[in-house]
């Protein structure tokens, strides 16, 4: 089947100013990232929808497995975001610590007890997703947790 294409003579007469846009998909142009760098002729898109449900479950899946972990240090983590980091193959993982004032902890501590249960946790995430191969998880420790709102 032939793509139906519109001559300019002819998308003048349909609109009062043409611009570079007619003719686009107008569903595409919010996937792309305004600023993005060129690869290949091409812009890069934002992530897309798989890779943003792996993200929501991954980010679920953290949630339980801290939450139900013996490390008290964990324990005391809230996962704030998971982002591709480029792509889907490597999550960046945002937590903070949800102490309370009295029971502050040191961010060198925290990165510690993540860096010591990663692969307990990259195994726990590998279990929950349907994947041929589990992301690599990068964590960040937020200073102000509540600059991230969803």
């Amino acid at each position: 089947m032939k793509d139906h294409i519109i001559s300019r003579r002819t998308m003048a007469r349909l609109c009062a100013e043409p611009s570079p846009d007619d003719g686009l998909d107008p569903h595409s142009r919010s996937r792309i990232m305004p600023g993005a760098r060129h690869l290949h002729g091409r812009s890069q898109e934002a992530p897309d929808r798989k890779a943003l449900q792996l993200c929501h479950q991954v980010a679920e899946t953290l949630e339980e497995v801290l939450a139900e972990c013996g490390d008290v240090v964990l324990q005391a983590l809230r996962v704030l975001d998971v982002e591709p980091a480029p792509d889907a193959s490597r999550l960046l993982v945002t937590v903070a610590v949800d102490a309370t004032p009295d029971d502050t902890l040191e961010p060198c501590n925290v990165h510690d007890h993540l860096v010591r249960a990663s692969g307990h946790l990259r195994s726990e995430v590998a279990g929950a997703i349907t994947r041929k191969r589990a992301p690599v998880l990068v964590y960040r420790l937020a200073a102000n947790p509540d600059a991230f709102c969803y």
